[in-house]
């Protein structure tokens, strides 16, 4: 597979049910994650931990990627994360908007960048990633 599949198979997950995402993730991974909350740093381990909270948080974890674009091994993603959480399992909410770089290695996410905001209602920035096709 190629970087850009690689990455787009992890973003065509449900990370709410996907036990083996972890797998897709490189034992050397390194996550370097700039949000609305400040700056998080993430091992293989933080990511695991990480991934084994959001299957018991939420019903639905999913992302709605607008643009993938790949540059040899390097691979950018703008997209926005979508859930249903397990106390209003009847409503779907966008959650976050996100650009992320992802360096992969050995067919793995081996280093990533990213910078997320929490969505709004605004239907401007949510329509934008449904007019997009990747």
């Amino acid at each position: 597979m190629t970087a850009k599949e690689i990455v787009k198979s992890f973003y065509d997950l449900d990370l709410a049910k996907a036990e083996n995402a972890i797998d897709l993730v490189h034992k050397d991974c390194k996550l370097l994650w700039n949000s609305s909350n400040g700056f998080t740093s993430l091992d293989y381990d933080g990511i695991k931990n990480m991934l084994d909270g959001l299957r018991k948080a939420f019903l639905s974890f999913n992302y709605r990627v607008s643009h993938l674009l790949e540059d040899q091994n390097m691979i950018t993603a703008r997209y926005t994360i979508y859930v249903t959480s397990i106390e209003r399992p009847e409503k779907e909410d966008a959650l976050a908007h996100f650009i992320s770089i992802w360096e992969v290695k050995d067919g793995k996410l081996y280093k990533g960048y990213e910078i997320s905001q929490l969505a709004d209602d605004s239907s401007e920035s949510l329509n934008s990633y449904a007019e997009i096709k990747v």
